[in-house]
């Protein structure tokens, strides 16, 4: 029983690097089976595969899981395969913006933004038109985080003419974080009451104070003085709110044209602190730029 005990010490010191508790004899036929242990034990450095990377191995793992019947398995391998933060994975990830499930399309959206925009931006353009709301809303917010120009025409139509408030708002957004001038005209549309919210209809006033704000900052970024005289306006009405107002000084700010500045200053004794801050904030900006 002992020798055993002694051989197991050896065996471990030849296969893991450890010490023996005491020097023994062995014979070389053990000496001969243990070294054929170590050269089929597997190397750390690999997978079970004996091919892939363990990034690789768990790509391929969850891209299997895509192909399930089970919608909640389906959406928490698109949830796993983004949270891995690699191209790579979001790659895997591209066939779920076509899954038959919409929280699976909506979820797979988050998961392609590491990829370049011309990987990712021809998917995401076709959910634009997607049946779900959620879909098209999320669709709207990632094309303006990855800036793809060839959204803006969708992503105004989508301002215009869709019959979703979030959904407007989240084209809004995207076009100012897109920062192109073609969105100018559709986003003052929105401030003025003359965008058309349904196709073949008259126009009417936007009510939804999140599309308001958002137009209003996304004429701050994209930073033309066209939008000068409607922000302006968008201010000194006290009749809209707060909010609304608020995103109207921040945006002169960032424009930086000084015929803005008698609003602005008249701003600062408005009754909403938050308002007169961003007021203050704007003049100082304006000033600065002047300089």
């Amino acid at each position: 029983m002992k020798t055993h005990l002694y051989q197991s010490t050896q065996t471990n010191s030849l296969l893991y690097g450890t010490r023996p508790l005491m020097k023994i004899r062995i014979g070389k036929p053990f000496l001969l089976i243990a070294a054929l242990v170590i050269a089929a034990a597997p190397s750390f450095s690999q997978d079970r595969s004996g091919s892939l990377t363990p990034l690789q191995f768990a790509i391929e793992h969850q891209r299997t899981r895509l192909s399930s019947a089970d919608t909640e398995e389906r959406r928490d391998a698109v949830t796993r395969l983004g949270a891995m933060r690699h191209p790579a994975a979001s790659r895997a990830v591209l066939p779920g913006l076509q899954d038959a499930e919409s929280i699976v399309r909506a979820t797979s959206i988050g998961a392609v933004l590491l990829l370049p925009p011309e990987e990712s931006a021809p998917s995401l353009l076709r959910l634009l038109s997607d049946k779900d709301v959620l879909v098209r809303r999320e669709a709207a917010y990632a094309l303006g985080k990855i800036k793809s120009q060839t959204a803006v025409p969708l992503l105004i139509d989508l301002l215009r003419f869709d019959k979703v408030d979030e959904v407007r708002g989240a084209a809004a957004v995207a076009l100012g974080a897109i920062g192109n001038e073609a969105a100018v005209i559709p986003l003052l549309g929105v401030l003025t009451g003359q965008a058309a919210q349904l196709k073949k209809q008259k126009a009417k006033p936007e009510q939804n104070p999140f599309v308001l704000r958002s137009a209003a900052r996304a004429l701050g970024q994209i930073g033309t003085r066209a939008s000068v005289p409607v922000l302006i306006a968008a201010l000194e009405n006290e009749q809209s709110e707060d909010d609304l107002r608020r995103e109207a000084a921040i945006a002169l700010g960032r424009i930086g044209d000084q015929t803005a500045l008698p609003s602005l200053r008249n701003a600062m004794t408005a009754r909403d602190p938050h308002l007169a801050s961003a007021a203050d904030v704007a003049i100082k900006s304006i000033l600065r730029t002047s300089q």
